[in-house]
């Protein structure tokens, strides 16, 4: 026959159950997350997984007796310099107040 035990001894038993093992005392069973807290963190591993980046102009500045030509870059260059010989490049800085086009701007 087994023994009646007070719910409130149960209560008693588990928080002291809890305050030894050092885990929390969750007596309604309320989502806590505290399954996620103490999972091992999986972004240093992720970050190991991807080597470094590999950085051409970063390379092309560090070795200049290499004489590496950064492709992209020429490129970008030379799209810049076709687009201001059509008139689409970007506008030329304002020296003084009076050259900027926001003094000739109505309101």
């Amino acid at each position: 026959m087994a023994a009646y035990v007070a719910p409130s001894r149960l209560a008693a038993l588990t928080k002291l159950r809890c305050s030894i093992f050092q885990t929390s005392y969750n007596p309604k069973s309320l989502r806590t997350g505290a399954k996620y807290l103490r999972a091992r963190l999986r972004g240093p591993s992720m970050v190991a997984y991807y080597p470094d980046e590999f950085n051409i102009p970063q390379i092309i500045r560090k070795y200049p007796e290499l004489e590496m030509v950064d492709e992209d870059e020429q490129e970008r260059l030379q799209d810049v310099r076709e687009r201001k010989q059509r008139g689409k490049g970007a506008p030329k800085k304002a020296k003084t107040k009076e050259d900027s086009r926001r003094t000739h701007k109505k309101r």
